[in-house]
């Protein structure tokens, strides 16, 4: 049975590269049942051109899982977004949003913000060549622009092209100048602008994103009328301040999880990685920030990242680890 995205979509874990590889899912998983989970951005040229279909892979328990794809070419999106779909993700996201170099110099990204006209056309086209739904994750403006007269015309250019769904970081981005960390939090935040977006186009699911740390937050946005939240550094660094109560307080549904039950479910995955000849490190630094201020979790990180890249490190390791902090709790 396909996931109800738009119901998933209350609350989702934001697209960040180098972060939300598969591995950091299958954690935020085991963490929230219901949470909607985004992929690191995947360009369509690395998938279409460059055979990099990998960079697909996936496990079946991260559902409900969302692809996030680079591009500006209506055709190859299209090709990439049938590759996804044929490995089973449950969306496909256009990336409008990303102000690197390597973005701009390809094309997408945030650069999109200048052409809806554009991105019009490659959400068509993605529409066309899948039954899953396609979404589009945006600023609300870039360098120059007004977002009160850019941000609505955008919006309506992706309604007319049958979006139904759009993700707004409400902060503008600026290509030149500003590094890509450095848009993240030197551009002012405008959260009334997404709110009368929402009012504006009532008929479309907004998530707001940008700056969003605590459940409290996510929950005061819900109640004053959007759709959904998306939440990116906190949810990585304090996943389980984030993502532990986000079934019971955002969906009304399952019982709180447990960081140190989910480090122990997380021992079979680790074997199986293992098994296949990947390395202990490549799990375990998704795992530093579930113990966040609670505590042994200083021991905790310690012991990780002294340990965790070593030939032997192994399920033991991270038993290891975990008894610093239940030592401390006790």
């Amino acid at each position: 049975m396909k996931p109800d995205l738009h119901s998933a979509a209350r609350l989702s874990v934001a697209p960040m590269m180098d972060w939300t590889d598969r591995h950091c899912r299958y954690l935020h998983r085991l963490l929230s049942k219901h949470t909607l989970l985004y992929t690191e951005m995947v360009t369509a040229p690395a998938l279409v051109r460059g055979g990099a279909v990998h960079l697909l892979d996936f496990s079946e328990e991260e559902h409900p899982v969302a692809l996030q794809l680079g591009g500006s070419d209506p055709e190859e999106l299209a090709k990439a977004a049938k590759l996804a779909e044929a490995r089973g993700y449950d969306e496909i996201n256009l990336n409008c949003g990303c102000p690197s170099d390597r973005v701009q110099s390809g094309t997408f990204g945030a650069v999109l913000m200048r052409s809806p006209e554009l991105v019009a056309d490659c959400m068509k086209a993605i529409q066309d060549a899948v039954s899953v739904e396609a979404t589009v994750k945006c600023r609300i403006g870039v360098d120059d622009q007004i977002p009160e007269e850019v941000l609505p015309h955008f919006i309506e250019t992706m309604a007319n092209a049958r979006v139904r769904r759009i993700s707004v970081h409400a902060r503008k981005a600026w290509l030149q100048g500003l590094s890509p960390k450095e848009n993240r939090d030197i551009p002012p935040l405008d959260y009334p602008l997404v709110h009368r977006m929402k009012q504006a186009f009532p008929e479309l699911h907004f998530s707001i994103n940008g700056g969003i740390e605590t459940l409290d937050q996510a929950e005061k946005h819900l109640a004053d009328g959007l759709d959904g939240v998306m939440i990116g550094r906190s949810a990585y660094h304090t996943p389980s301040d984030v993502l532990c109560t986000a079934d019971r307080r955002i969906y009304g549904a399952g019982a709180d999880s447990d960081p140190v039950a989910v480090v122990q479910q997380m021992l079979p995955y680790i074997e199986a990685h293992l098994s296949q000849g990947g390395k202990l490190h490549q799990l375990t630094r998704h795992m530093l920030g579930l113990f966040a201020g609670r505590p042994g979790a200083r021991a905790w990180r310690r012991y990780l990242s002294e340990n965790a890249t070593a030939k032997t490190a192994g399920p033991d390791t991270v038993l290891a680890a975990l008894s610093h902090v239940t030592q401390s709790a006790a």
